[in-house]
């Protein structure tokens, strides 16, 4: 199964890879209009793209709840085009599910977090949900990044992720 999760910080990709039941990761693009985008291009804001994971799991070791929980641990869902200290178009974030009941989950999802908001009195949710569009993978040298810098990917760690430093 193929869900794509957006906000492709590389801390949310180290999050995501330590989740037991996540067989493969790929950061890439999506939602956008340009065929084969690079990254200088997704950063110029011109092509419509967002940065994304693409997950393969076993749905019989984690479910998709578990994964929305894990997307939403590592961003604030209120902030528009922003992911901690990144800011652009391609910093907007979201969930772009791919089969009928991932969209029922993220629904679900969606409306539970939607209330758990308002709740506390804090700003709208402005995270997508959207079908899953094409995705396009990133260059080679995004890919499991922090891992290839000496941080462990290994399942259940629970050492702090750094993204920079």
């Amino acid at each position: 199964i193929f869900p794509q999760m957006i906000d492709v910080s590389w801390g949310t990709e180290l999050t995501f890879q330590r989740i037991p039941g996540i067989i493969a990761t790929c950061v890439g693009y999506t939602q956008g209009a340009v065929q084969k985008p690079n990254y200088e291009q997704v950063c110029s804001g011109t092509t419509g793209h967002t940065e994304a994971i693409q997950l393969v799991y076993d749905p019989n070791e984690c479910s998709y709840e578990r994964l929305l929980n894990a997307l939403f641990n590592t961003i604030n869902p209120t902030l528009v085009n922003r992911v901690n200290n990144d800011m652009g178009t391609q910093y907007r974030h979201g969930v772009y599910p791919h089969t009928n009941e991932q969209q029922i989950a993220a629904d679900s999802f969606f409306e539970t977090l939607r209330n758990k908001y308002e709740a506390r009195g804090e700003g709208p949710i402005v995270s997508e949900l959207k079908d899953a569009a094409v995705f396009w993978p990133a260059e080679n040298y995004h890919q499991r990044y922090l891992e290839k810098r000496g941080q462990s990917a290994e399942k259940d760690c629970e050492e702090k992720v750094r993204c920079y430093g």
